[in-house]
C-alpha cells in the first residue's frame, strides 16, 4: 500500500516560493499570494477556513495541499515574581518553553523564545545544555512563541510585548536561517510590525556565524554568552570555545559592530570563586577594550547536577564595580522565575 504524501507547512514557504507556486502552478492572480501571506504572518490565523476573503474553493486547495502547523500551549506555570513560562507542543510531539518577563515598571515585557528543541553545546551550567538536540524549530514554530506570549501580557498585564530575546532553548546561530526567516516575519511591516531593535539574539559563540550576521546586514541587538575571559575558564564551562576562542569572538565582535553599528551585550554569569576573582574582572575589561559593549552580569541559578554555585553579593558587587571603574557600562541582572525553573540556563521542559 502506497503512503500518503506528506503535506508541507504553508509557513516554511518564503512570500516568492508561495507567490510562484499560486502563479506558475495555479494560475492564480499575485494578490492572492499577498492576501494569503497576511493571513498567516499579520493575523495570523491557524487554519485556511479562517482566511475569510478567499472564495472557498481556493481554500479547499489550499487545504489539499498545505498544512499549518501552529505550537499548542500545554502547560503554563506562573512565578511568585510574575514571570510566566510556557510549555508548548509541537505538531511532531516535541516539547519547547518560552518564558514572559514583565518589568511593569519601566513597561517593559519581554518574551524569551527557543529555537531548538533541546541544545547540542553541553555548556556545564545549563539544564537546557543536559538535553540531547532533537531538531531545529521551523520559522513558524518560533513565530507563534511571540504571538502566543503577547497574548498572554495582554491577557496578564494588558501591556503587548516590547522585547524579543533569542536566550531560550538551543543555540539560535546553529538555526540560522530559520530564525533569520521566523525575526524578518516578526519585524517586517507585512508581519508583525515589531522594530528589530527590540530584538536580541543570544549565541554561546559561533565566530563564523557572527560574522554571517554582519555581512547579512541584520538589524536586531547581538548578546554574547562569555561567562569568562580566560580561555582555560571558558573551555571548562563551555566546550564551544575550543574551537571559537576568545581572540576568534573578539574579532567578530568588532567585525560586526563596524558593519552593523548594531549593539552588543556581553551576558557574564558569576559562578562563586570561579569566574569573579578581581584578575577576572581585569581579564574581562581587556576583551571589551575598544569595543563599545554592555556588560550584562547574571545571577546564577541553581541546576540539578551542576556543583557550580552563584556569586556571593558582596564578591558579584566588586566584580561589577572593578568593571565600571574603568569606564565599562555595566548592569546586574537578578534572576526572575526561578522558583518555576523560568530563569536564564533552565528550561528542560520539567514536569
Amino acid at each position: 500500500m502506497s503512503q500518503p504524501a506528506i503535506q508541507t507547512d504553508i509557513r516554511t514557504l518564503d512570500s516568492e516560493q508561495l507567490a510562484g507556486i499560486l502563479k506558475d502552478s495555479w494560475a492564480l492572480p499575485a494578490y492572492r499570494s499577498r492576501q494569503i501571506w497576511s493571513w498567516l504572518w499579520q493575523k495570523p490565523v491557524t487554519s485556511f477556513d479562517e482566511m475569510t476573503d478567499l472564495p472557498k474553493t481556493l481554500r479547499e486547495k489550499l487545504s489539499t495541499q498545505f498544512v499549518i502547523q501552529p505550537i499548542k500551549l500545554d502547560k503554563v506555570q506562573t512565578s511568585a515574581d510574575g514571570t510566566i513560562k510556557s510549555r508548548f507542543v509541537l505538531h511532531d510531539g516535541h516539547y519547547i518553553e518560552a518564558v514572559l518577563i514583565p518589568v511593569p515598571r519601566y513597561q517593559r515585557f519581554t518574551v524569551c523564545v527557543s529555537s531548538q528543541v533541546g541544545c547540542s553545546l553541553s555548556c556545564s551550567f545549563c539544564a537546557t545544555g543536559q538535553m540531547k538536540r532533537m531538531r531545529n524549530l521551523d520559522p513558524g514554530e518560533i513565530f507563534d512563541q511571540v504571538v502566543e506570549v503577547n497574548k498572554q501580557s495582554l491577557e496578564t498585564y494588558d501591556k503587548p510585548l516590547t522585547n524579543i530575546v533569542f536566550m531560550g532553548m538551543g543555540e539560535p546561530l546553529l538555526n540560522y536561517n530559520n530564525v533569520l526567516q521566523a525575526i524578518n516575519r516578526i519585524a517586517s511591516a507585512d508581519g508583525l510590525g515589531m522594530s528589530p531593535r527590540r530584538i536580541t539574539v543570544s549565541t554561546a559563540g559561533i565566530a563564523k556565524m557572527m560574522k554571517r550576521l554582519a555581512d547579512d546586514k541584520v538589524r536586531f541587538n547581538l548578546a554574547l554568552s562569555l561567562h569568562a575571559a580566560d580561555d582555560v575558564k571558558r573551555n571548562e564551562i563551555m566546550p564551544i570555545n575550543e574551537q571559537n576562542d576568545l581572540a576568534s569572538l573578539r574579532q567578530a565582535l568588532q567585525y560586526f559592530h563596524r558593519k552593523t553599528r548594531n549593539k552588543i551585550t556581553l551576558e557574564y554569569i558569576a559562578f562563586h570563586e570561579f569566574n569573579d576573582h578581581p584578575e577576572d574582572a581585569a581579564l574581562l575589561a581587556e576583551f571589551c577594550r575598544g569595543m563599545p559593549v554592555m556588560v550584562n552580569i547574571i545571577e546564577y541559578n541553581p541546576v540539578s547536577g551542576v556543583s557550580l554555585t552563584k556569586s556571593a553579593d558582596d564578591r558579584l558587587d566588586r566584580f561589577a564595580t572593578a568593571l565600571t571603574t574603568k569606564g565599562i557600562a555595566v548592569t546586574v541582572r537578578k534572576s526572575r522565575g526561578k522558583d518555576i525553573d523560568a530563569a536564564c540556563g533552565q528550561l528542560a521542559n520539567k514536569d
